[in-house]
């Protein structure tokens, strides 16, 4: 099942073509062991489509209301000599969104939506069975939350039956951006209505694990950006069940959104190395399977500095559904019973709604051993309470109001979203 792919503002862009580089770096890396061609093809077929001159073309387009950006990564990627962006799947503007949601939304987004329906009519086109939409944008800066909220909207309306995942990058709590909790609240209105799913990477823990993983102590955003893509594809390559049923994403929404009205979702990955440790690191898959179960427990994403006191019994982290990939030599046997400890989910959900899991015996890029798990849990509440509470504050004071026009949008906006929270 192909799954197109829609790049929305800066962030958006650049995480797509590294979520893209990397999927071809790891199908190379397998190639070149002679590992199996029929994961391979299974693989270029959801996220690639082969061009004219035989090259793969990403199933993506490209959105963002400032040309510099589309270009370079179109460049970026045709560089790499192993994939390119399609010729005619992008769309781009003059000047940007100024970091206004309502600029985005109202003026960029009306522009350019039905350009970019057709774009996606053009893309499904060329599926032989579509899987749903994954789009990639940020909420906190002007064209990655307007205008790609406005795309969202459009894109739900006009494939209503279609799986829609919203991949949303959560601005830094001590942001750059004054008005980035304004943008981030409007974003959340809107998308909790229009997509399947909303799955958060919250640029604060994107910055620690690229410090545990990366090469330098100086983090840069090609690095964080890089995290994400990781976790994405090891989310996202192919695998299977149990019963041998493949993780589709449409299998992936219907077990982790077991009700409409909870779609936030969170993703956790071990191991969190450098690739310089990785050689010099041994992983076995009941420690992988402890520490990512621990991580869940205390609501952190990230591999240091674990609480170790806090059990199911008190853990505060309820969850209506975990999902977990496992990749590697070995996969088939991990015992993953911990996961499905009751003290840890609602009494409504349904035992057998509660854990999947998929496995895969290929391992992931440079890892032998690898965990990925997907949640419907309580991690990004705090975080949405926060943001909720500095723009109501701001709000209140009427601050920087005067960039959202119509005004009573951002009052109704920030109204519907205290509603529900």
């Amino acid at each position: 099942m192909s799954v197109i792919s829609l790049q929305l503002g800066q962030c958006g862009n650049q995480i797509g073509q590294l979520f893209f580089d990397t999927l071809t770096s790891d199908l190379q890396q397998r190639e070149k062991e002679g590992n199996s061609k029929a994961y391979q093809s299974h693989c270029l077929d959801r996220f690639f489509v082969s061009g004219d001159d035989h090259k793969l073309e990403a199933r993506a387009i490209s959105v963002d209301t400032e040309g510099k950006v589309v270009s370079n990564v179109f460049d970026q990627a045709k560089k790499t000599g192993r994939w390119c962006y399609p010729s005619d799947q992008q769309l781009s503007g003059r000047r940007g969104a100024g970091n206004n949601w309502a600029d985005g939304f109202y003026n960029h987004g009306v522009k350019c939506e039905q350009e970019v329906l057709d774009m996606v009519q053009r893309e499904l086109e060329k599926c032989d069975h579509f899987g749903g939409f994954c789009s990639l944008m940020s909420i906190g800066g002007g064209t990655g939350s307007g205008l790609g909220t406005r795309v969202t909207r459009a894109l739900k309306e006009a494939y209503s039956k279609s799986f829609l995942i919203n991949v949303l990058v959560w601005p830094h709590s001590a942001g750059e951006v004054i008005v980035q909790n304004y943008n981030a609240v409007l974003s959340m209105a809107h998308l909790s209505e229009s997509s399947d799913a909303l799955l958060i990477f919250q640029n604060d823990d994107i910055r620690k694990i690229a410090q545990t993983s990366g090469s330098s102590s100086k983090v840069t955003f090609d690095d964080m950006n890089r995290v994400v893509s990781e976790q994405l594809v090891a989310s996202l390559q192919p695998a299977v069940s149990h019963d041998g049923s493949d993780n589709l994403l449409g299998c992936y929404l219907e077990h982790l959104v077991p009700h409409p009205d909870y779609k936030l979702l969170t993703s956790r990955f071990l191991p969190q190395v450098s690739e310089a440790a990785v050689s010099f690191s041994t992983f076995n898959w009941p420690a992988l399977t402890k520490r990512t179960f621990q991580m869940l427990l205390t609501q952190s994403v990230q591999d240091e500095g674990l609480n170790w006191h806090i059990k199911p019994s008190n853990s505060r982290n309820k969850t209506l559904s975990n999902l977990m990939v496992i990749r590697g030599k070995g996969c088939q046997s991990v015992d993953t019973g911990i996961f499905s400890s009751p003290e840890i989910y609602p009494s409504w959900i349904p035992r057998g709604a509660r854990f999947a899991s998929f496995t895969q015996s290929l391992p992931l890029l440079r890892y032998e051993k690898s965990t990925s798990l997907l949640s419907n849990c309580q991690t990004p509440i705090r975080a949405l309470d926060t943001m909720v509470s500095k723009a109501w504050g701001m709000f209140a004071m009427r601050a920087y109001t005067h960039w959202y026009t119509p005004l009573w949008h951002a009052r109704r906006g920030i109204y519907r979203l205290l509603c529900k929270t």
